[in-house]
C-alpha cells in the first residue's frame, strides 16, 4: 500500500485541495506497472468521490490528453519558432549558489535536462531566471505553477479539454522527494479559469503571485 495525493479543483481561493489517498501500489518501472498503480489510485479516490472526473497527467497516463499535458511534452514555442518543454525550461531557469542558469539544458531532452549533474552539484537554488525575469524561491511552487499554467494557455485545445476534469494525479510525483507537481498546476489552472480569474492572474508574475498565493499553500 502507498499514499499519494490527488489534487482536487476547489472553486474558492484555495484553488486546489490536496487529498491524500491510500491505494495498492505496484512496484516496477514499466508503463504497465505504473498504469496499474494509476488505476488503483483512481479507484480508491472514486470510492469517496464518485461524482468527480479524474485525470492522470504524466507520460505514463493511459489518456492521450494526460500524456500531452505532461511537463515533458507540453511545449513553449518561442518567437524564433523553437519549442522547449516545460521541464527543460524549468530546469534551465534554476539559479544556484555556485552556478546557473544552465541555458544549454534547453538543447537536450526533458529527461536529460532533469538528470543533469550540475543541478545536484551547484549548491542551493537561490532564484529562477527565465528570459531575464527573476523569480524568488518562495513560495516554493510559485515559478513552476506560473510556468506550467502560462504554457498550457498557449495550447487552446488542451486548455479547453482539461476543463472537463475535477481532479488530477501524477503517479511519479512523491511529495516526500519532490515539491512541484504538474497535476497540482493543472488543478489550479482549472479553478482559475472556472472562477474567471485566469486572465487577471496571468497579467504579470506579480499578479499571479498575489492571486494564487493569497491563501493557497
Amino acid at each position: 500500500m502507498a499514499i499519494r495525493p490527488v489534487f482536487v479543483v476547489s472553486l474558492d481561493n484555495r484553488y486546489c485541495i490536496r487529498e491524500n489517498i491510500e491505494f495498492e501500489f505496484f512496484n516496477g518501472f514499466s508503463n504497465k506497472q505504473k498504469q496499474r498503480s494509476i488505476n488503483s489510485l483512481h479507484q480508491a479516490f472514486a470510492m469517496k468521490n464518485a461524482n468527480k472526473k479524474i485525470l492522470e497527467i504524466s507520460s505514463k497516463s493511459e489518456s492521450e490528453l494526460g500524456i500531452k499535458l505532461s511537463a515533458f511534452n507540453l511545449t513553449i514555442k518561442t518567437n524564433s519558432g523553437k519549442e522547449f518543454s516545460v521541464e527543460s525550461v524549468f530546469q534551465s531557469s534554476k539559479v544556484f549558489e555556485k552556478g546557473g542558469p544552465y541555458k544549454d539544458l534547453l538543447d537536450v531532452s526533458s529527461k536529460a535536462a532533469k538528470k543533469d549533474e550540475r543541478l545536484k552539484n551547484s549548491g542551493k537554488i537561490i532564484a529562477f531566471n527565465m528570459n531575464q525575469q527573476i523569480f524568488g524561491i518562495e513560495p516554493k511552487t510559485y515559478f513552476y505553477h506560473w510556468l506550467y499554467i502560462n504554457t498550457l494557455c498557449m495550447h487552446s485545445d488542451l486548455a479547453e479539454q482539461i476543463l472537463t476534469y475535477d481532479a488530477f494525479t501524477d503517479i511519479v510525483f512523491n511529495p516526500q522527494k519532490s515539491i512541484n507537481c504538474q497535476a497540482e498546476a493543472a488543478a489550479i489552472y482549472v479553478s482559475l479559469q472556472k472562477q474567471g480569474l485566469l486572465k487577471e492572474a496571468l497579467k504579470s508574475k506579480e499578479a499571479f503571485l498575489d492571486i494564487v498565493y493569497s491563501s493557497y499553500k
